[in-house]
């Protein structure tokens, strides 16, 4: 890449993600294979995970995998249990993993090295692989990523789901996500020209919105809520399916904006369902989904696997956003407030 490329900042980098994917087969076959022996070795009865910001989106995706294919409960750990507490987790034999792009936040470090002392499994899914949490963790899953300077998390983000997604193949011995892996860098570079401009039109005014997933899709409405708070100062909130009639649903008025993820499997009939409540209640329902069924105003690609489906979803999603913060007379390059390492105890 050169120097002039890296100066467009966030719209270049999101657009490494389908090579950084691709460099993962060969980089992951060793550390994957020792983890499979070790999970196999030791069953876990739960899997712990651990993560902040746009990692914490990821874990979630990696929740849907293992609780979906695997049949282990996943839960999501709080740090602050181990940093401001001091209180040490019972994880012998259980399987904690972390995540993390810079691998350096003080708590995610702390909880791994409590895991590790407690008789856990660790492994930690890092870009950095000198970083202090790879340091703590028994297994270091490398993200391939590369530098990633803009401040606002794409490329590592969706690098984080391809090893979620090699880990789950290679724990379940495939389940059919072999043929879908090897495909996934080259839909990723076309889910990222994919033409999401009628969202701009619905969005660029708006003051807030509520973005919504299932299955393989909550993770990506999460961290579609969380960037367009980030790059376009614009308030969103992110929900499943069904979770957003149990009260946010009450939000709904006129025109009322909902950015929808569709997945391509069992969960899809239940959103495309709420869809039709949601634009009969007066909402605005911009639907990403596959076009099958009918055409859709943000198109989504054909199908592959349910799973690398969702991760085209985001990268197509990143397109619109960088769109969004210049219609909005934002800089994404600078969100304000934040910096690319944020460490937290």
């Amino acid at each position: 890449m050169t120097l002039s490329q890296r100066d467009l900042g966030m719209a270049a980098e999101f657009r490494e993600a389908p090579d950084a994917v691709r460099r993962q087969v060969s980089s992951l076959r060793g550390p994957l294979a020792e983890l499979t022996a070790r999970l196999e070795r030791k069953p876990p009865g739960v899997v712990v995970t651990c993560a902040r910001g746009s990692s914490a989106h990821a874990a979630t995706f990696g929740k849907h995998l293992i609780e979906r294919h695997l049949g282990i409960p996943v839960a999501a750990a709080a740090p602050n249990i181990t940093t401001v507490y001091g209180r040490r987790l019972q994880l012998r034999d259980q399987f904690f993993l972390a995540v993390s792009q810079s691998g350096r936040s003080d708590d995610l470090v702390e909880s791994a090295r409590m895991a590790k002392a407690s008789g856990a499994n660790t492994a930690a899914i890092v870009n950095d692989e000198a970083s202090p949490l790879a340091a703590a963790c028994d297994i270091v899953l490398p993200m391939c990523a590369g530098p990633e300077l803009s401040v606002a998390a794409t490329k590592s983000f969706v690098a984080t789901l391809g090893v979620l997604l090699h880990m789950a193949a290679s724990w379940t011995h495939d389940l059919g996500l072999a043929p879908a892996l090897d495909d996934l860098p080259d839909e990723l570079s076309r889910a990222g020209e994919a033409d999401w401009s009628s969202a701009l039109e619905r969005l660029a005014t708006s003051s807030s919105l509520a973005t919504i997933g299932r299955g393989p899709t909550l993770a990506i409405a999460r961290e579609a809520a969380l960037k367009l708070k980030e790059i376009c100062d614009l308030h969103a909130e992110a929900f499943s399916g069904a979770e957003f009639l149990h009260g946010p649903v009450a939000l709904v008025s006129r025109d009322y904006p909902i950015l929808m993820f569709v997945p391509t499997d069992a969960a899809a009939n239940g959103l495309q369902i709420l869809a039709r409540d949601l634009r009969g209640k007066g909402a605005c329902v911009l639907m990403a989904e596959q076009g099958d069924r009918r055409p859709g105003p943000l198109p989504a690609l054909t199908h592959r696997h349910p799973d690398t489906d969702a991760v085209c979803l985001i990268q197509s999603f990143y397109a619109m956003a960088i769109g969004l913060a210049g219609r909005r007379g934002i800089n994404a390059d600078r969100p304000r407030h934040l910096q690319k390492i944020t460490r937290t105890r």
